[in-house]
């Protein structure tokens, strides 16, 4: 059974692992290669196990240990099109190591099937992911969004667990050090998802299905991870909904220490 290993989340750096303990695969790699094969460790998994790794985009906390990773252990990387074109550019695509423009019908890696779907970031071409396994369950990962098109909806729509940007409190930024061009950019259609925006989704998408909600992606500047938590369960409460009974909700942690996996 695939189960969700949140290893990095947030301004410094995300990766993810879903499968099980023999076979899996990273959504990104956003720290270097031997903290990444550290926290794999602690999380009673091998890197040998990583099957594949798939790249949201191309900013560095997604992509930090991806070239290291990949040609060490000679692991195939996917991504859109436009991420792979900007990889290159950056000398990420260094010719140790396979890759490949994600299908749009999807590929099967690690006895699951993962298909990419557009998001809104100021990148060349980003994507989330959904990955859909072999005993019936889906996860959607859905950050770097400057806001929730009508494809994100669709694509996370009905899945099981759906890990969702949560990145900053509005007052937060407005009122912190960013300088001004900064705090336009994050705020922006292109920029990070605001927890008051997250949450005003969550309920459609419980009422869809998604019975594990997953905050990521918190800025350690602009938030906290108690604040993230109750700005989403407030809205799914007042939307009627009660949390282990009709959800659970959770912050993914800066770093996962605990050995902790969901799904």
């Amino acid at each position: 059974m695939a189960r969700l290993c949140p290893l990095f989340s947030g301004s410094s750096g995300n990766s993810y692992y879903i499968g099980n303990e023999k076979e899996g695969v990273l959504i990104d790699a956003g720290r270097s290669a031997k903290q990444i094969e550290d926290a794999l460790k602690t999380n009673g998994l091998d890197i040998m196990a990583v099957k594949a790794i798939f790249v949201t985009h191309e900013h560095i906390d997604h992509i930090k240990g991806v070239r290291v990773l990949a040609s060490r252990h000679n692991i195939k990387v996917y991504a859109t099109k436009g991420t792979l074109s900007a990889l290159e550019d950056k000398g990420e695509l260094n010719g140790k190591y396979d890759y490949e423009v994600i299908s749009p019908d999807g590929n099967e890696v690690a006895d699951m099937e993962i298909k990419s779907f557009p998001t809104s970031h100021d990148c060349c071409e980003s994507c989330g992911y959904v990955i859909n396994t072999a005993d019936k369950r889906s996860l959607a990962i859905a950050t770097d969004l400057g806001y929730i098109s009508d494809k994100v909806r669709n694509a996370v729509s009905g899945c099981d667990t759906v890990v969702i940007e949560s990145n900053h409190d509005v007052n937060m930024l407005q009122n912190g050090p960013y300088p001004y061009l900064l705090k336009r950019r994050v705020l922006s259609n292109s920029g990070h998802l605001s927890n008051d925006t997250c949450s005003a989704e969550l309920a459609n998408f419980v009422e869809n299905g998604t019975t594990r909600i997953v905050l990521a992606h918190l800025s350690e500047q602009n938030n906290f991870p108690d604040l993230a938590y109750v700005t989403s369960k407030s809205a799914l409460n007042l939307a009627g909904m009660v949390e282990k009974k009709d959800f659970i909700l959770t912050v993914a942690p800066k770093e996962n220490t605990s050995g902790s996996m969901i799904f």
